[in-house]
C-alpha cells in the first residue's frame, strides 16, 4: 500500500471513529455538524471518501463502528457485474478464511430499490453462520477480513440471489446487494 494510501486510509478511520452525527430535521441522513466537516476528508478518486462517508457504487456508508451504519443508496448508479468491497475499518483480530464460522453484525439494502431487506441490529444481536453455507458474494467478500473490522460489499445480482431471490425477502430478482457488515468473531 503506498504512504498516501495508508494515510487516506488512517484519516478515514479517525474521521469515522470520533466523529458523530447529528440528523437533520428535514429526516435527511446524518450529517456531520461544521467543526467536524473540516476533520473529514473530501473526494477522492482512489479512496471513494465522500463529505458524510465511504462510497461504494450506490452506496455511501457513514456512523461509527459498533453502531447501525447509516447507509443511503443511490439507486441510479450502475452496480458492476463484480464483487466490489471496501474496507471502511481494518480489524486487527483473526482474519476470515474459507473454513471459519463468522460472527458478524450486518445490515441489507437492494441496490435498485434502495430498501433495507435484512439487519441484524434490528434484530438485536450478531449472527454466526459458516462462511461455506452463504450467498458466493458473501463467501468471497468476507475472506481476509478481520475481527473489528467493517467491510462494504456490493454484490452482483449473480453472486447473491440470481433470478430466484427468498419469497418475501424485498429483494428484486437478479438485484445487486448492498451489506456493510462489522466483523464480530471468527472460529
Amino acid at each position: 500500500m503506498s504512504s498516501r494510501k495508508a494515510l487516506c486510509a488512517l484519516v478515514v478511520v479517525l474521521t469515522l471513529t470520533s466523529c458523530s452525527f447529528s440528523k437533520r430535521d428535514t429526516g435527511a441522513s446524518p450529517t456531520p455538524t461544521e467543526s467536524q466537516t473540516e476533520m473529514m476528508p473530501t473526494e477522492s478518486p482512489d479512496m471513494g471518501v465522500t463529505d458524510g462517508g465511504i462510497t461504494v457504487g450506490p452506496a455511501t456508508v457513514s456512523g461509527s463502528l459498533g453502531s447501525e451504519p447509516v447507509v443511503k443508496i443511490d439507486s441510479t448508479v450502475a452496480t458492476s457485474e463484480t464483487l466490489q468491497q471496501k474496507d471502511v475499518v481494518v480489524g486487527d483480530g483473526t482474519e476470515v478464511v474459507a473454513s471459519s464460522t463468522v460472527d458478524a453484525h450486518y445490515v441489507g439494502y437492494g441496490a435498485t430499490s434502495g430498501k433495507l431487506f435484512d439487519s441484524s441490529w434490528k434484530n438485536g444481536s450478531p449472527v454466526e453462520f459458516p462462511l461455506s453455507g452463504v450467498i458466493t458474494g458473501w463467501q468471497e467478500g468476507l475472506l481476509g477480513m478481520k475481527v473489528g473490522g467493517r467491510r462494504i460489499l456490493v454484490i452482483p445480482g449473480a453472486m447473491g440471489y440470481g433470478d430466484a431471490p427468498p419469497q418475501g425477502s424485498g429483494i428484486l430478482p437478479n438485484e445487486s446487494l448492498v451489506f456493510v457488515v462489522d466483523l464480530t468473531g471468527v472460529k
